[in-house]
């Protein structure tokens, strides 16, 4: 369990497994939120379909998540989203006909959740690949992904493969990801099940 104090405030904290670590303060309107490295994935639905319906606010981005070829990432991805910390985070980093890039507490590149994940690489990054950043390979030689980190690629881009991880697909909002800017805020995060 995670401990957190803050002040004066009176804080309790609630462990769930597979579910990120709460912790609410009393007496003022302060939530804070923690979150844990996923060991395992968590258990999918056999025959059913996952997506993120990225709200930004530019419009909604919608992706299908690949649990079959990066559980660990889409555990991840899932229990972030389902915590709301991808709420009104920006999109810090647009590269044209490149990538946009989001999910940095900090704003500015170097934020995460206190932890990375391990590579599940093996997909390729087409138009509209949903993937994990993450440190270059001098720092990072195991290639582990960011902890929170996300990027959408705005062409093919086949130089990335096999060095990140691709854990889904843009399947609607093409074109609100060609919008999106620096700056640009993820309101909120919802998965849905099909």
């Amino acid at each position: 369990m995670i401990m957190t104090r803050v002040g004066r405030w009176l804080a309790f904290s609630v462990l769930a497994i597979s579910a990120p670590i709460t912790t609410q303060y009393l007496y003022g309107e302060d939530i804070q939120m923690a979150f844990i490295e996923p060991t395992k994935p968590m258990e999918f639905q056999e025959g059913k379909e996952y997506f993120a319906l990225i709200h930004t606010s530019k419009g909604d981005i919608k992706c299908q998540l690949y649990p079959d070829k990066a559980p660990l990432s889409v555990t991840n991805f899932i229990q972030l989203a389902r915590g709301g910390f991808y709420n009104n985070l920006s999109f810090h980093r647009v590269v044209p006909n490149f990538v946009v890039q989001g999910g940095d507490p900090k704003g500015n590149g170097t934020g995460g959740p206190g932890y990375t994940i391990p590579a599940e690489i093996g997909l390729p990054h087409l138009k509209g690949a949903l993937a994990w950043a993450r440190l270059s390979d001098h720092v990072n030689p195991q290639k582990r992904s960011s902890g929170s980190q996300f990027y959408i690629t705005l062409e093919k881009v086949p130089h990335l493969d096999g060095e990140y991880t691709v854990f889904g697909q843009t399947i609607e909002g093409a074109d609100i990801v060609q919008k999106i800017q620096q700056g640009d805020v993820i309101k909120s995060i919802e998965i849905i099940m099909k």
